[in-house]
C-alpha cells in the first residue's frame, strides 16, 4: 500500500531508546499549557506527551515544519516520524511495544491525559483526536488479545524490583515514597505486598499523602518532615511532578550524618531511587557517603530481565498492530476520496436535472405521475452509470493513489485524458 494520502501527522521527540535522564530533562517543556498555545499557533493540531521516559510532540502538520519548529526552540537530536510511520509509532506506543517496561499499562492513561490537556488548551484537532482514540483502542485490544502485560511491571513497580536487587528482601524494611500521584500509587501498591515494617508517604499536598497512605496502610508525613523520615528509611523512592528538585544535597548530607553507626562512623546505606522527570534529587547527591542513587536509566536492566517472558507476546502484539494499521490507512485513504466523489455526483446530478427538465419540456405538460417516472428514470441511470467509476475512484484512494483517483474524476467531468505518467 502507498503512503496514506490523508494522514498529515508528524511526531518528534526523545525517549528511553536513545536519551538518558539528562537528555530527557533538557528536552522537556516545563510549562505545558504555554507550550501548547505557542505550538497551536503554528499547527492545526498539537499534543504533548511527557512521561518519565519520553517527551513527544504530536502534530497535525508537516514533518519538516515540525523539525524547524523544534530546532528553533533549541531542541536537538530528536527522532522524527510522519505519515504512516507516525501512525505506526503511535499504535505501537499505545500497545506497550515501545515502552521501557514492555507491556506496561500506564501509557494508555498518559495518552488520554495528553489528549485531554490539548482539548483544554484548544489545540486538539478533530484529526488528532481521531488518531489518538484509535491508538488507545488498539492498545486496549492488544492487551485483551495477548498476554503482553501479563506479569509486566510498571516503572513504579520496576523501581521496587530495583530496590530488592540492591538490598535483598524488603521484608522488615522502612520505605519512604515521595509523591502521591499515579506513579506514587504504583510504587505503593508494589510495596504493599512486601511485608514492610513501615511505609511512609510524603507529598507536597499533605491531604493527598493521607489518602494514599490510608489506601495502602502506610503513614502520611508532611514534606517539612522529609529529611527526618529519610533518616529512618532503608529505601526512598521519589516520584513527584515537581518542576525542581525536592531532595537537596546539603540537607541529605546532614540527614546521612544522623544515620552513622556509632563505632564505624559511616552512615547506614540508603537506597535512593529517583524516577521523577524532571528529577527530584539534586545533582551530586549520589556522591554523599552512604547514598546509593539510582535513576530511570537504571530501570533498563529490570526490563531486560522481565522482557524475555513477553517476547512472544510482543510479536503477537506487533502482528495485530500491523493489521490494524493497514485497516486504518485504508479508511483514511478512502475518506480522502469523499470530496472528489461528492463533486462527481454533484456534477452528474446537475447534468441529470438539466436533461430531465428538457425531456419533460418536450412532452408539453405531462401529469405529475409521468414527471415522477422521468425523474426516477434519470436518477437511476445517473447512479448506475457512475457505479463502476465510483468503485474505481474509491479503490485507487484506498491504495493511496490519489493521482489516479483525481484523474478519473477529471476524465468524467472535464473530458481530460488519463495518462500513466505521475
Amino acid at each position: 500500500m502507498n503512503e496514506p494520502a490523508a494522514a498529515p501527522i508528524a511526531i518528534a521527540g526523545v525517549s528511553h531508546h536513545t536519551a538518558n535522564v539528562t537528555a530527557l530533562e533538557a528536552f522537556r517543556f516545563p510549562d505545558e499549557p504555554a507550550f501548547l498555545q505557542k505550538a497551536g499557533q503554528r499547527f492545526k493540531g498539537v499534543l504533548l506527551l511527557q512521561t518519565c521516559n519520553r517527551v513527544e510532540l504530536i502534530v497535525e502538520g508537516d514533518a519538516d515544519e515540525l523539525r524547524d519548529f523544534l530546532t528553533g526552540l533549541g531542541r536537538r537530536d530528536f527522532f522524527m516520524h510522519d505519515g504512516k510511520g507516525a501512525l505506526c509509532h503511535l499504535f505501537s506506543l499505545a500497545s506497550g511495544i515501545d515502552s521501557m517496561i514492555i507491556g506496561e499499562d500506564q501509557i494508555i492513561g498518559q495518552l488520554k491525559k495528553a489528549l485531554a490537556d490539548a482539548q483544554e488548551a484548544g489545540t486538539a484537532s478533530n484529526f488528532l483526536e481521531f488518531c489518538i482514540n484509535k491508538a488507545v483502542h488498539v492498545g486496549i485490544e492488544v492487551r485483551k488479545r495477548t498476554m503482553i502485560n501479563r506479569g509486566a511491571v510498571s516503572v513504579g513497580s520496576a523501581a521496587v524490583l530495583l530496590a530488592e536487587s540492591q538490598i535483598g528482601s524488603l521484608e522488615g524494611k522502612h520505605i519512604l515514597v515521595v509523591g502521591s500521584g499515579e506513579m506514587g500509587m504504583l510504587v505503593a501498591q508494589a510495596l504493599a505486598a512486601k511485608n514492610l515494617t513501615a511505609m511512609y508517604v510524603a507529598n507536597r499536598t499533605y491531604g493527598r499523602a493521607v489518602i494514599l497512605a490510608d489506601k495502602i496502610g502506610g503513614k502520611a508525613v508532611r514534606l517539612s518532615e522529609l529529611y527526618h523520615y529519610i533518616t529512618l528509611s532503608d529505601v526512598v523512592i521519589s516520584c513527584t511532578s515537581a518542576p525542581h528538585p525536592i531532595i537537596h544535597k546539603n540537607e541529605l548530607a546532614q540527614a546521612m550524618k544522623d544515620r552513622c553507626w556509632p563505632v564505624e562512623g559511616h552512615p547506614r546505606p540508603l537506597i535512593l531511587i529517583d524516577i521523577a522527570q524532571p528529577r527530584d534529587v539534586e545533582e551530586g547527591a549520589g556522591t554523599i557517603d552512604g547514598v546509593r542513587l539510582f535513576s530511570i536509566d537504571n530501570l533498563r536492566t529490570i526490563n531486560e530481565q522481565t522482557m524475555s517472558t513477553r517476547k512472544a507476546e510482543a510479536e503477537r502484539a506487533r502482528e495485530f498492530v500491523d493489521a490494524e494499521l493497514g485497516l486504518f490507512l485504508r479508511y483514511l485513504n478512502r475518506k480522502s476520496a469523499d470530496d472528489m466523489l461528492a463533486a462527481l455526483h454533484t456534477w452528474a446530478d446537475a447534468v441529470r436535472i438539466r436533461e430531465r427538465d428538457r425531456a419533460i419540456a418536450r412532452m408539453g405538460s405531462p401529469d405529475a405521475k409521468v414527471a415522477d417516472i422521468v425523474d426516477d428514470l434519470t436518477r437511476v441511470l445517473a447512479k448506475k452509470l457512475l457505479t463502476d467509476a465510483t468503485f474505481s475512484i474509491r479503490e485507487s484512494a484506498e491504495e493511496g493513489d490519489l493521482v489516479t483517483a483525481k484523474a478519473l474524476v477529471k476524465a468524467i467531468t472535464q473530458g481530460d485524458r488519463i495518462t500513466n505518467s505521475r
